[in-house]
Formats: C-alpha cells, sequence, structure tokens
C-alpha cells in the first residue's frame, strides 16, 4: 500500500510553535487531536490510512512531541484549545473535521466553544473523552501511572521495560512509545490531567449544537458508562454514537478495525 505521508512541519500559531504531521493532502480537511501522553507520530498508523481519504493533520499538543514546551507556557485547556483555532487559520483550513481522542476530545468541545461561528470547525468526533469533572467522579487512570512512565522514559527504557505500563500492546506499539514518551512535558500532563478534574466541559456542550458531533466510545474501557452516553445525549439529542466492542480507551491500539468501523459510522464514509 502507498504511504499517505506527505511531511511534517512547524508553524508559529497562538504565540507558539506548533508541529505537526501531515498525510493525505487531498480531500476533507481531518485534524487528529492526540490524548495526554500521545504525540502526533505514536498516531502515523491512524494518520496513514485517514490519509486515504482526507487531507489529514495530526498536531503535537503543546508539551508533547517536537511541539514547544517549557516553563513559560499555559497548558490549560483554554489555551490548548487556542491552538487548535489559530493552526486551523494559520494552515487557512476550512469546514474541518476534528477527531479528538480522550484530551483532544475535550480541547475540540472548548475550541469550539472559544472559536464560535469562527471556529472553521464543521465536524467533531469525541473518541472516549473524559467526563470527569468538578463534582464528578475521578478520571479512572491514576496519575503515579503518568508520572512514572514518563520519568523512566526519562532516563531510557525499551519496550520490555514498557510492556509494564502498556500489557497489552504490541512491540511496536511499546516501542514507538518508549522512543518518544520523554518528549511529554511533566509540567504538561500534570496540568491536563488535573484539568480533567477541574474543567467543567459539560458547561460547554451546548456550544456544539451547530455542528455535527459524534462520540466513539470504548466498549471495555471504564471512562465513558451507560449513564455518561445517556448524559451527553439528553445534553446533545443529536449527538451520533458508536462503540468499539472489543477496545479499551486507546481505542485504536487495542482494535484498529473496530475503531475504523467506528470512525466510517461516524463519518458517513468508508475508510
Amino acid at each position: 500500500m502507498t504511504r499517505t505521508f506527505q511531511y511534517g512541519g512547524q508553524i508559529h500559531a497562538n504565540g507558539i510553535r506548533q508541529h505537526f504531521l501531515r498525510y493525505g493532502g487531498q480531500g476533507p480537511a481531518l485534524l487528529l487531536v492526540p490524548g495526554i501522553t500521545s504525540p502526533a507520530i505514536t498516531w502515523e498508523f491512524v494518520a496513514e490510512r485517514l490519509g486515504r481519504h482526507f487531507d489529514t493533520w495530526v498536531l503535537d499538543v503543546r508539551g508533547r512531541g517536537l511541539s514547544e514546551s517549557g516553563d513559560h507556557l499555559d497548558y490549560g485547556l483554554d489555551a490548548c484549545a487556542d491552538d487548535l483555532l489559530a493552526l486551523i487559520r494559520a494552515l487557512d483550513l476550512n469546514d474541518v473535521i476534528v477527531v479528538g481522542h480522550s484530551m483532544g476530545g475535550r480541547h475540540g468541545i472548548r475550541a469550539v466553544k472559544r472559536g464560535g461561528a469562527d471556529s472553521r470547525i464543521a465536524h467533531l468526533v469525541m473518541v472516549d473523552p473524559p467526563v470527569s469533572g468538578p463534582g464528578r467522579r475521578a478520571y479512572p487512570s491514576a496519575w503515579p501511572w503518568y508520572e512514572d512512565s514518563i520519568l523512566e522514559c526519562q532516563k531510557g527504557i525499551d519496550a520490555d521495560r514498557m510492556r509494564h505500563y502498556c500489557a497489552t500492546w504490541s512491540q511496536e506499539q511499546l516501542r514507538l512509545r518508549a522512543e518518544w514518551l520523554h518528549t511529554c512535558d511533566l509540567r504538561a500532563i500534570r496540568a491536563s490531567y488535573d484539568g480533567f478534574h477541574q474543567d467543567d466541559v459539560h458547561a460547554d456542550l451546548p456550544a456544539l449544537t451547530g455542528i455535527r458531533t459524534g462520540l466513539m466510545v470504548a466498549g471495555r474501557g471504564d471512562v465513558i458508562l451507560p449513564e455518561d452516553e445517556a448524559e451527553l445525549r439528553e445534553r446533545l439529542p443529536d449527538l451520533r454514537i458508536s462503540r468499539t466492542p472489543d477496545a479499551g480507551h486507546m481505542i485504536p491500539w487495542d482494535d484498529p478495525e473496530g475503531f475504523f468501523r467506528a470512525l466510517s459510522e461516524l463519518l458517513d464514509r468508508p475508510l
């Protein structure tokens, strides 16, 4: 199969250096926003396939991968959402499909809220986003799992040691995570993790009524429970929901074909 990778690039947007990878180069614009500890390169296996159908861009969220990081940056939800809006404008993309995994889904929600009619986002797909927040149950993954793995990667570990943290992943997936996890700034990860509990994204949901919105739920995950689905559908009556019965929270890692089947349903396009 011919590769769809086009190039990687850096761009100054929202006052920082943002790094991205581009695949396909033709078709509707699709911006893939990874989760809390996933640099853009770790989504390559997904982006390569999406590049057959979309002009696909994968973002290194600030404080991850090759995007800017450091003590001087604000890693809060508003800043990250503004990054998306600024990147879309800087790349001159229109009618964008945003596919956000986990934390990336929350960034997409807040971006639509902050951008309003000028967001240029036409369709948001939230892939198993955290539904924690003020007064809600905690996010199910405990902080030490993130901190311990990042600190070990800063020293240097191999795929076999990474299996301690990601027991079900393939050797290739483990090798890539062991190579890139050290680029995740621990301050950025802590701010995002705390934001899972402090930011009320449910209050932002009314802003999504003006765009197409989809939700992908991990069938073997514990991030979104049936009662969460019910609440989200109550708040967003037009929300489309698709499930991946055989996957946990890291859906495309656990069941790539299930991920693409679910995404096909939400995008009304065979993938």
